[in-house]
């Protein structure tokens, strides 16, 4: 009986632990904004997303220019753009380009003047970085307070707030799965005969989700391209790196479940080695009769 109950503890564990990763890499780096933010700030790091926004920056900027008037030297905004967003700055700025698509989506913020189902990010921080200013500041190109690029083409799939249900209950139910999966954790360890195997039964546990998470995401990249192919332009470079990124993130909280797994594991087989040779040594069934036995 107490190997049963132990066995279904082992099982609701391993649920939970595989509902948890997910949901708690979720809600640090996709739902939480500064989250979304700070992955944005690492994918700038990208040169592919570095050339794409320069392309997508130079659009703006001799679009901006034509609106006024004047005919730009593209190659030279160009220049200038390239090298904006290999500065130290371009990471924060590009990151905070990006918490107005993520309000778009999480909390429903429509950006002035958007009256369409597109996902956009706000460029105007960007332009009017000191650079651009030196280069253009002798014309009459005053940068909007906002100037929102589409990340996506018109879609009625796409609409503010779509996602606001996982801004409301992704926190509580991250907070859920993860102490819920320690509890069933804890419980395994004390229904079961033997600490060292239930030890080595959890590191399984962590080594399935881990492999199970590589799996999923290869799976789903299908899916992912179908949601690159609504982007065009240098903003689909832009898109496809972010994708990257976040992909690279998951795949290393995924190695962390392996490590643990296999940290488990090992700690689970030299505890139950030692609780062996204990009970040898303190009268096992292989110690030897007493004397007075007979």
């Amino acid at each position: 009986m107490r190997f049963l109950a132990a066995l279904m503890l082992w099982l609701l564990t391993t649920v939970a632990l595989a509902s948890a990763v997910p949901a708690v890499w979720a809600q640090l780096h996709i739902v939480d904004e500064d989250g979304y933010a700070a992955l944005a700030a690492r994918a700038a790091g990208d040169p592919r997303l570095q050339d794409a926004m320069a392309g997508e920056l130079t659009t703006q900027v001799l679009s901006l220019g034509a609106d006024k008037g004047y005919s730009l030297n593209p190659q030279l905004v160009r220049t200038v753009a390239d090298s904006y967003t290999r500065n130290s700055g371009f990471p924060g700025q590009f990151a905070q380009a990006n918490r107005i698509a993520h309000r778009w989506m999480f909390t429903g913020a429509v950006p002035a003047g958007n009256s369409t189902d597109q996902w956009l990010i706000d460029v105007a921080p960007m332009l009017s970085d000191p650079s651009f200013d030196a280069t253009l500041g002798t014309l009459d190109l005053a940068v909007p307070g906002t100037l929102t690029v589409p990340i996506t083409v018109d879609s009625p799939d796409l609409r503010p707030g779509k996602l606001r249900p996982l801004a409301t209950w992704g926190p509580w139910v991250s907070i859920a799965t993860a102490v819920l999966t320690a509890v069933l954790a804890l419980l395994t360890l004390a229904a079961a005969r033997s600490r060292g195997r239930a030890l080595t039964a959890l590191g399984v546990s962590a080594l399935l989700v881990g492999a199970a998470g590589w799996a999923g995401i290869e799976m789903g990249r299908r899916f992912v391209d179908a949601a690159l192919n609504r982007t065009t332009g240098d903003i689909r470079t832009v898109a496809e790196v972010m994708v990257g990124t976040a992909e690279g993130s998951a795949h290393q909280w995924l190695n962390y479940s392996l490590i643990a797994g296999v940290a488990l594991v090992l700690l689970g087989a030299v505890g139950a080695a030692l609780g062996a040779g204990l009970r040898r040594t303190t009268g096992g069934p292989s110690s030897a009769p007493s004397p007075h036995s007979r």
